[in-house]
């Protein structure tokens, strides 16, 4: 129906000014104006990890005409980056964006949300999220803390992080007091290590004062913003702890089911445009990052396969202790572990097979 037919029916009808009392109110209506607060665990320094938040941000801005604001806050604006879900979940903000294994002293399964040491890369992770139970699992665990959660970022596969001293062999890690977040630091711990959770922008300060032995963030582009080669020259891969680590938009519970449903789909498509935004940005950074790094003499190390194979042992002893005490836990962990068993055969088939042909021909082209 044209317009103009539309027009004369309604006046015909004798139902346009029905229709003109009643279409805008509703109109309005259904796209309240809105206003949040987003607290980050991210200093405002690192343009791609709080970049994130900001970005999203603007998402939504843009895909609502400006009716929807959120503003962003870097940590100790509002509070402090480790304490952003907590926030959430008592109504100073709306949201936060911060990785869920920074509360893992409330909940081990919030780890599985981020990512576990020796668990999934970055796109395994998204897909366990979104097709294997993921989603469902974690929120209906946040829920008990008034929140639920949107995800909203990845770093890709870290690095191992910068320590002061050469790590050859498992005995070195005994005492080394370390910079690491999750469940990655119960894991070496085990080992020896003396895992210290410090939030992002503390961690330079401590590892210059020596309070730390080592340090691990994120990637090189990040790290050397943080300024780690200042302190520290030894540069260690994998971060086997964080082969993809998930970050997380966690919304209040109560503001999120109060919101339109219309706002409720922007929303999740502006934090999954965010996401994607996040681990694209990593992956054009990175590289460059690694090798201005290495130009002022970062000296590149792999942990040694003894190490690995140690750490992946006292990973498994860890998640069936944990498996065995919290049922949490176990349910996010059981999940996670048959998605892998599912996905990396055709991972080693294809993905894997690509991916070290070209690594190992790229000088060709």
């Amino acid at each position: 129906m044209t317009t103009m037919k539309r027009r004369n029916f309604l006046k015909g009808a004798g139902l346009a000014a029905a229709a003109t009392s009643v279409a805008a109110p509703a109109i309005a209506q259904s796209s309240p104006e809105v206003r949040w607060r987003l607290t980050s665990s991210f200093p405002k320094s690192l343009d791609t990890i709080f970049g994130t938040a900001q970005t999203f941000a603007k998402y939504m801005a843009d895909a609502t005409d400006g009716k929807f604001q959120i503003q962003v806050f870097a940590p100790g604006e509002i509070v402090g980056g480790l304490q952003a879900m907590d926030a959430v979940e008592n109504g100073s903000v709306e949201c936060a964006h911060t990785p869920t294994y920074y509360y893992i002293g409330r909940e081990p399964a919030l780890g599985v949300a981020t990512g576990l040491p020796f668990s999934l890369n970055a796109r395994q992770s998204h897909s366990w999220w979104h097709f294997a139970g993921g989603k469902e699992i974690i929120n209906e665990i946040l829920g008990k803390y008034n929140c639920t959660s949107l995800v909203c970022g990845n770093s890709g596969a870290q690095m191992g992080g910068f320590f002061r001293k050469e790590i050859n062999t498992v005995d070195d890690l005994k005492g080394l007091k370390f910079r690491i977040g999750g469940l990655g630091g119960q894991v070496l711990a085990k080992l020896g290590v003396v895992p210290q959770q410090v939030a992002p922008g503390d961690v330079y300060p401590a590892l210059e004062r020596g309070t730390l032995d080592a340090a691990e963030f994120v990637g090189p582009y990040d790290d050397e913003k943080l300024g780690f080669l200042k302190v520290a020259k030894y540069y260690y891969a994998p971060g086997f702890w964080e082969g993809g680590a998930m970050l997380h938009l966690v919304i209040n519970k109560q503001k999120w089911d109060d919101l339109p449903k219309h706002y409720q789909a922007i929303m999740s498509n502006a934090a999954e445009a965010a996401n994607n935004w996040m681990l694209a940005k990593y992956d054009a950074v990175n590289g460059q990052a690694l090798r201005r790094m290495v130009g002022a003499g970062a000296e590149l190390r792999t942990f040694s396969q003894p190490i690995m194979e140690a750490s992946l042992k006292a990973a498994n002893e860890l998640y069936e202790e944990l498996s065995a005490k919290n049922a949490n836990f176990k349910k996010a962990y059981d999940s996670m572990v048959a998605y892998r068993a599912d996905v990396l055969p055709w991972w080693q088939l294809n993905e894997y097979a690509f991916d070290t042909f070209m690594i190992r021909t790229r000088g060709r082209a």
